[in-house]
């Protein structure tokens, strides 16, 4: 099942907030995405359900939030 894009921005900003959101996709390295930023990959093509998946684990997200 792939997420849409405007999903996965307001499912980031829900948990970082909106200005928060941003900065961590653009400067927060994930080395589960090829040590990628969320931008990156995304920009890489990347499925944002993938890049979803990685930001949980880093955040340490509960699995109702995946």
């Amino acid at each position: 099942m792939t997420m849409w894009r405007t999903e996965f921005w307001r499912r980031m900003e829900r948990h970082l907030g909106a200005t928060y959101a941003d900065s961590f996709a653009r400067d927060y390295v994930i080395e589960s995405l090829g040590g990628r930023t969320v931008h990156q990959a995304l920009d890489a093509g990347y499925d944002t359900r993938v890049v979803w998946r990685a930001v949980c684990d880093v955040l340490q997200l509960p699995d109702r939030e995946r």
